[in-house]
């Protein structure tokens, strides 16, 4: 069952109290009334009013502060302003302040008070609804929002290690080529393999060698600069993008990069060839290696190959 719509009302006369009190709740609605803006703005803190009824001159404050002290508490609620003389003064001050509307006192038509109260009552709903409506609309757009990230993380991240994936990484290959070409500047590709990977599995589980690639990447992103893109390019193959890098920078980045794998204390490492675990890494530089995305990754890729079988677990 629907409650009455509350209703407080501040008055330091008791025989107006009791005249809105008593005219009020005849017309459907719940009522309090109080002699003094104090206790009316504690029983309003306890229980906000959607509307307040209140005289212009009350005891321990104006009827304009406590206007002002119940719209700071609940911006809803609608206020009416009683005064017992006509002052255009006062109803300017008391509209400037936000109240609803403006009441001279004696009232010579009680249905007068009736009506304004039903008006603010209904102002007060719409703004409420209005209200409502607008936070669940900002629930609805973060919730967008968050789904959208979480789309956008989906399509350039790799599941497993949090990379970038080989879609992003093909997209990035390309706006790097088209800006070295611009300018022009060199930058380098690295092409990363993890030796021995099989091995590592069937020993210790996919579990564990999930865990391994995902403390690998967590390396990689230590490794190289924010401007530098890692990606995970399939399976135990990874791929970096060194902007504005020559190949002599590159081979030294690449060395050191094999040097920090070679010496991490991985879990399981002294199960492996070498009791560690290792990366076999290719190069490739623009322009000198090639002028578009496929020549340059094929030429990091056969320079990983030669290095895996020239040399082992190194690079070229």
């Amino acid at each position: 069952m629907a409650e009455n719509p509350r209703i407080l009302v501040i008055d330091g006369e008791e025989r107006f109290r009791l005249i809105l009190k008593k005219l009020l709740e005849s017309a459907g609605y719940d009522v309090t009334a109080e002699r003094n803006g104090t206790d009316a703005l504690a029983a309003h803190i306890q229980r906000p009013f959607p509307l307040v009824i209140t005289d212009v001159e009350i005891s321990d404050m104006t009827g304009i502060e406590l206007l002002q002290l119940v719209k700071d508490r609940n911006d809803l609620t609608e206020v009416v302003v009683m005064n017992s003389y006509r002052s255009v003064d006062t109803a300017v001050e008391a509209m400037r302040a936000g109240a609803y509307d403006y009441l001279v006192k004696p009232f010579e038509n009680k249905a007068v008070v009736c009506n304004v109260a039903k008006r603010a009552y209904e102002k007060f709903k719409l703004h409420r609804q209005n209200h409502t409506l607008i936070e669940a609309l900002k629930q609805h757009n973060k919730a967008l929002e968050s789904t959208n990230k979480r789309l956008k993380r989906m399509a350039t991240q790799d599941d497993l290690t949090g990379l970038y994936n080989h879609r992003y990484f093909q997209e990035r290959l390309k706006l790097e080529l088209n800006r070295a070409k611009r300018y022009p500047k060199p930058f380098s590709i690295l092409f990363i393999d993890l030796d021995h990977f099989k091995i590592y599995n069937d020993t210790n589980g996919h579990l564990a060698g999930d865990q391994l690639l995902k403390t690998l990447a967590d390396l990689f992103k230590k490794s190289f600069r924010k401007t530098d893109m890692v990606a995970r390019y399939g399976g135990d193959e990874f791929v970096v993008v060194l902007p504005e890098t020559p190949q002599a920078t590159a081979r030294f980045i690449a060395t050191k990069l094999h040097e920090r794998v070679s010496s991490y204390p991985f879990r399981n490492c002294e199960k492996m060839p070498g009791n560690h675990i290792t990366v076999s890494i290719g190069l490739a530089t623009y322009p000198q290696d090639g002028n578009t995305p496929n020549i340059l990754l094929h030429q990091a890729d056969q320079m990983l190959y030669m290095g895996k079988k020239k040399r082992g677990q190194f690079f070229f």
